[in-house]
């Protein structure tokens, strides 16, 4: 079986945000946000730090940002709602 990949000379659209998630204990924790990250095809930038902030850049023609936190979601670490004020 052959794959072919297509390339658009259009621009991706990206898009960007920081999420907070729970779950982020350890250095050991990053490494997992990390490779759940990894496996997510479109995600160009992704930052996190054990305070829980994930910040992320990604191209919007391959994901969006709920198929992002429902991935992380399903690795472990669910978005925390942001505070009302």
């Amino acid at each position: 079986m052959h794959l072919r990949r297509t390339v658009s000379l259009a621009s991706p659209v990206m898009a960007s945000a920081t999420v907070m998630v729970s779950g982020v204990r350890c250095e050991r924790c990053i490494g997992r946000l990390a490779v759940a990250l990894q496996a997510h095809e479109g995600i160009e930038y992704a930052n996190a730090n054990l305070l829980g902030e994930v910040s992320l850049a990604w191209d919007e023609d391959k994901t969006t940002r709920s198929e992002i936190v429902a991935s992380l979601a399903r690795s472990g670490f669910p978005e925390i709602a942001p505070e009302r004020e």
